[in-house]
């Protein structure tokens, strides 16, 4: 064979080689399936609600974008005022019909009755509250420091369903608001006039189910107050002696009368 057909017959070789590798290559590419985005289906529970509990980092947007609820939506069905959300919350994502029961032929023809599923609703906690005298300015309350009467206790939840305030009392232990139901609350207490705080006046906590929570806030007397007790006069104490003068000095006043008396009767 001479060497230009050789040549040639190798290059074509070569050429064929490379198309059939090029081929290959885009069927593979075709092949390859497209990337998938994973979408959260969350599962309705036995009463039909969709639950979502809230994990660390979590936002309403980014349970809006998994879920495919819009924010607006979340908020109403959650009665949501804000963006804020905690740990652990259990956020509505919506309703879905129960599912469907299939019931298996038995040996009797009688089918077995299904019956409703109960709604379970939300349970209920304390919450303990105790305005006391902050003796020492630690901020942290000892068995000794009593609590202070005179102040304002209040507690709000976040839908506003619950609303309530009594004044602090003397002579007792923390003041509790029983059977709440479950939430968010907000806490405050106003000290009486001549204190002032030694803690915060206010904060925002989650009640669960079954929680019974002690809180205690702080207050001293002002220095003003202080120096208006020192500065207040003491009591003049009376001595039992000018008593005795007084009465010695009736006496006498009795005995002159009497001889006076016996000295114009016998003139």
């Amino acid at each position: 064979m001479k060497p230009g057909i050789r040549n040639a017959s190798i290059i074509l070789l070569v050429l064929s080689m490379l198309a059939a590798l090029g081929m290959s290559l885009r069927s593979t590419a075709q092949a390859a399936p497209p990337l998938q985005v994973p979408i959260y289906t969350p599962t309705p529970g036995p009463d039909g609600r969709i639950i979502y509990i809230v994990q660390a980092n979590d936002t309403l947007l980014r349970i809006s974008l998994i879920s495919g609820v819009p924010v607006d939506q979340l908020r109403a069905l959650n009665n949501l005022t804000g963006d804020t959300i905690y740990e652990g919350q259990r956020l509505l994502l919506g309703l879905s019909g129960p599912a469907e029961v299939v019931v298996t032929p038995g040996p009797t023809s009688t089918p077995t009755p299904v019956l409703p599923t109960p709604t379970v609703g939300p349970g209920s906690g304390n919450l303990c509250i105790l305005l006391f005298d902050d003796l020492n300015g630690d901020s942290i309350r000892q068995v000794e420091e009593p609590s202070i009467p005179g102040g304002a206790i209040s507690i709000n939840n976040r839908l506003g369903s619950i609303s309530e305030a009594v004044d602090s009392v003397a002579g007792t232990e923390h003041q509790c608001f029983e059977q709440l139901p479950e939430g968010e609350y907000s806490i405050s207490v106003a000290v009486p006039g001549g204190f002032n705080p030694t803690t915060e006046t206010s904060l925002v906590l989650p009640l669960k189910a079954g929680d019974e929570t002690y809180i205690d806030f702080g207050a001293q007397v002002n220095s003003q107050s202080q120096a208006e007790a020192t500065l207040l006069p003491e009591p003049e104490k009376r001595t039992p002696l000018l008593g005795i003068l007084g009465g010695l000095f009736l006496v006498a006043g009795l005995v002159l009368a009497l001889v006076a008396a016996r000295l114009l009767r016998n003139k």
